[in-house]
């Protein structure tokens, strides 16, 4: 769409997330003369507020839209080359704008973590998207780019040392500071709020494969409850994620056509240490998840001050394992809060990267990295905090 007012309009700019989003585009792209965004919502003056709160110049654009309102969904995306939606729960809230998207050919990035709706817009758009010219890419957040681009990471690493892509790779958590987002948690909510519903849909959220129509793979580990794991030297905990991000790395698997192979096996798991005490960390994290999505769940628009986002960080553990026991281990880090501070940049970059530095990747629905692979490795190693590194 070369006539596009706009190479990025930030949809949801006056929510929690949305402001921090419009924050990071304002202050590390002032000088860029060739980005040209708007933020978007459904009030002009709180749109205006926020422009003055995050220092954005005055003139700066502002976009009246509303999820209920199709016709000025369309209005915005017909004026802009991408979207960022930052307005959750999509399956509330996204219906709307992704078929707005889907139908102009606007490319459209969010961070969603909900794999029913996940589904039911790659069954119902997928073919309209790779027609229309549109690159939908979903969970562009800490659900789910460090775990997807570690996998991806580690896996080059394991075919330089062995030769070959490893068949069974770990991602574990080994240390977290911040708060889940209360978008993350009213998703988590409204997706098992829909399973009640519904229970034909629990079949789908149990899938593994969920989210890789067509395609099937093998067995996969639960990970729903506390183990001890001998190469690690330490006990394992579920991890609330790994619900949407084990999905999204088979997918990415998928769509690179399968460089993993299609036996490969993948969990998510947080490592809470050796011995009685690491045992009793492992059960204190199971307690905590179900805590995550009760009556005391942050709420949408609720999040860490901005000392509390600056002092967050993650530190993810990648280990790809050869049939003969042999490992390769690799490391993600974060250096903000993953749910807000960490998660605004991320998508910041996902949509710039797409803009400038793979302009080529073919339309359809996509995840962040099977697109943007070693390109958004660099980009966020280069502006998001991030790094990437082999561990022996």
């Amino acid at each position: 769409m070369p006539s596009s007012k706009f190479d990025i309009v930030v949809y949801g700019a006056t929510g929690f997330t949305g402001q921090l989003v419009a924050e990071y585009l304002a202050e590390h792209y002032k000088g860029d003369t060739n980005l040209k965004w708007a933020m978007a919502g459904r009030s002009k003056d709180k749109l205006a507020s926020v422009r003055d709160a995050i220092g954005a110049p005055s003139d700066a654009p502002l976009i009246v839209a509303d999820a209920s309102d199709p016709a000025s969904l369309k209005a915005m995306v017909d004026q802009t080359k991408s979207v960022i939606s930052t307005v959750g729960p999509y399956q509330f809230y996204g219906n709307e704008l992704l078929a707005a998207c889907v139908a102009s050919g606007t490319d459209y990035f969010d961070l969603c973590g909900e794999p029913l709706w996940m589904r039911e817009m790659i069954d119902k758009h997928e073919a309209a998207a790779k027609a229309s010219g549109a690159r939908i890419v979903f969970s562009c957040g800490f659900d789910s780019v460090p775990f997807e681009l570690g996998a991806f990471f580690v896996q080059e690493e394991a075919k330089r040392v062995f030769g070959t892509p490893a068949l069974r790779v770990k991602g574990r958590v080994r240390d977290m500071r911040g708060t889940l987002s209360g978008g993350t948690a009213a998703s988590a909510k409204a997706t098992f709020d829909a399973v009640a519903k519904d229970l034909s849909l629990v079949a789908i959220l149990k899938d593994p494969f969920a989210l890789t129509p067509g395609s099937k793979g093998p067995k996969q580990p639960p990970g729903s409850k506390p183990a001890y794991e001998e190469d690690l030297q330490s006990w394992a905990a579920p991890f609330m994620m790994a619900l949407i991000n084990t999905r999204n790395i088979h997918r990415s698997n998928m769509l690179m056509d399968f460089p993993y192979g299609k036996e490969f096996v993948y969990d998510e798991m947080v490592l809470t240490g050796d011995g009685e005490r690491g045992e009793a960390n492992a059960k204190l994290v199971m307690a905590a998840n179900t805590e995550k999505t009760g009556p005391n769940a942050p709420k949408p628009g609720e999040g860490p001050s901005k000392e509390e986002r600056e002092n967050g960080l993650y530190d993810l553990l990648y280990v790809a394992i050869a049939p003969d026991g042999r490992q390769v281990r690799a490391a993600v880090k974060g250096d903000r809060d993953p749910g807000y501070g960490s998660t605004s940049k991320m998508i910041s970059e996902c949509a710039i990267c797409l803009l400038r530095d793979t302009p080529d990747v073919p339309a359809g629905i996509w995840t962040p990295g099977a697109a943007m692979q070693h390109k958004l490795i660099k980009r966020l190693v280069d502006h998001a905090g991030l790094t990437f590194t082999v561990e022996k």
